[in-house]
């Protein structure tokens, strides 16, 4: 597309002619850190919107729709500490004007469903993002994680990969699905969640110590079906209708 030419060509540019600014901390290149962090959004608008997101007598449309912006918000904030190369473009006022543009190659891997709900907003942070998508279920009774869709690539190109999942509960599909990326040669992967419980924070940090988790809200804990409580519901099901 003119958007995505447009893209690679004044990041050509800026290669060429500028140098390009990496912190240690935010090298895609660079080994993964040995320790995770959590980032909760705090925004007021994400506070506003989720609100609205959890009352429960909110019908799939304006349901879909808060997803998409909530997803945005928590895209915006897993997403600043990209780095960035330097270029120039030409205004309507300067021949010459000096700019930053993200320098990285970025995926969003949704876990199908409920993580399919946040692929627009995050696409609409940052259109130039490849989508990928991995299908896992929760086993109602073991609560075992079940694969039953993934089109990897042999092999990935991708500097940066955020993994989409509305909820993070026991965290037992969230670790596959990162694991899965992992495998596939990603080394620099966050977690993005709209709601996370304590309980799957500390499990899915146990097993990977090095991604990050951005969400909106950690909650008070899990029901007895081990879902974040007082969470969403199940947002795949009120996203898509189906309740």
């Amino acid at each position: 597309s003119f958007c995505q030419n447009r893209h690679q060509h004044l990041l050509q540019q800026g290669r060429r002619h500028f140098l390009l600014h990496r912190p240690a901390t935010n090298d895609p290149a660079s080994p993964p850190r040995s320790k995770m962090s959590v980032k909760v959004c705090t925004h007021p608008l994400m506070k506003h919107k989720l609100a609205h997101l959890r009352d429960k007598s909110v019908q799939p449309k304006e349901f879909r729709e808060l997803s998409n912006e909530i997803s945005t918000l928590l895209a915006y904030e897993a997403m600043a500490d990209l780095p960035t190369v330097e270029g120039t473009v030409a205004t309507p006022f300067a021949d010459s004007c000096k700019t930053e543009m993200v320098s990285s190659d970025i995926g969003v891997v949704p876990i199908m469903r409920s993580g399919l709900g946040m692929v627009d907003g995050f696409i609409y942070a940052y259109p130039l993002a490849q989508v990928w998508h991995v299908g896992l279920y929760r086993d109602t009774k073991t609560l075992v994680p079940v694969e039953y869709y993934n089109r990897f690539s042999l092999e990935s190109s991708l500097n940066m990969v955020y993994v989409l999942d509305s909820t993070l509960n026991c965290g037992a599909v969230d670790k596959s699905a990162v694991g899965l990326v992992k495998e596939w040669g990603v080394k620099n992967i966050k977690l993005c969640v709209i709601v996370a419980s304590p309980e799957g924070i500390q499990a899915f940090h146990k097993e990977h110590p090095d991604v990050d988790i951005v969400t909106g809200s950690i909650d008070e804990g899990l029901t007895e079906g081990s879902d974040v409580y007082p969470g969403l519901g199940d947002p795949g099901n009120r996203f898509f209708g189906t309740v």
